[in-house]
């Protein structure tokens, strides 16, 4: 997918909403343990409940790595049910020797080999360009690096000066110089709104994937207000306050009622 297409789908949607599959068989609601394949049963009820308000769907590639190969078949009908209109991202977070990201990327963008066929993958930084250029070959697919996270450890690392700069500042000034903001976006984290100003300078023309909306707290108001630009520029995502509104049977009704609610306060954004 295109910047631009996916500029258009923001718009048209008047949402910049991702949905976070962070599926855990131990929280799926208890009659779906019956099914041949809880974990799908469950997306596939997901996604049906919030295609209509989000734009792009990310599921965390470690929820199904944990389960083996059955959860990485439960990825795979996960992916092929997604709508064709909606940005999909593996949250692997890889990044690794130039070989091995070579593989990680075939795993992840190339559906001749693993199968699986995203639009995009997160990536750690920490090693450097030959760690990130293997997933920049593969024309219209996305590195989403990570910059400054919303966990409480980033401070560790990513707030450390380097000269008059903090570090996340050098990692993505240097990315900017890898490719260009059609194939690159940064991880910033809703917890992080004091330093988004700092960011959109850095970055304006690129979108920000942004987790910490909801369960953690992130502010949608003050994030929208900083990070929108004039393509939208904003995946917001939000994981456990619509994947777990609700342990019953209802359990899609209250996930749509959620989305629902964060794609009518990003309206208003727009």
């Amino acid at each position: 997918m295109t910047a631009e297409e996916l500029s258009q789908i923001i718009y048209r949607k008047r949402s910049y909403l991702c949905v976070g599959l962070d599926t855990d068989i131990r929280k799926i609601p208890s009659h779906l343990l019956n099914e041949p394949d809880p974990v799908f049963a469950f997306n596939r009820a997901i996604i049906d409940a919030t295609a209509p308000y989000a734009v792009a769907y990310k599921p965390n590639i470690a929820f199904y790595e944990a389960m083996g190969p059955r959860g990485w078949e439960s990825l795979q009908k996960t992916i092929d049910y997604i709508p064709a209109d909606c940005f999909t991202i593996a949250d692997a977070k890889r990044g690794d020797i130039g070989n091995t990201s070579s593989l990680y990327a075939r795993t992840f963008f190339d559906p001749s080999a693993a199968g699986l066929n995203f639009d995009s993958v997160t990536v750690a930084p920490y090693m450097g360009r030959d760690s990130v250029v293997p997933f920049l070959e593969y024309p219209g697919k996305w590195v989403i690096l990570l910059a400054l996270t919303s966990n409480a450890g980033s401070a560790d690392f990513q707030r450390q000066p380097v000269g008059e700069q903090e570090l996340f500042e050098v990692v993505m000034e240097t990315a900017q110089t890898w490719t260009t903001p059609d194939q690159l976006m940064f991880v910033v984290g809703a917890t992080q709104t004091d330093q988004l100003a700092r960011i959109r300078e850095i970055a304006p023309d690129h979108f920000l994937l942004v987790p910490g909306v909801g369960a953690q707290g992130g502010s949608l108001a003050e994030v929208s207000r900083i990070g929108l630009n004039s393509r939208g520029g904003l995946l917001v995502n939000a994981s456990r306050s619509i994947l777990y509104a609700s342990a019953g049977p209802d359990f899609a009704e209250r996930a749509a009622a959620e989305a629902q609610a964060l794609q009518t306060e990003m309206a208003s954004y727009l």
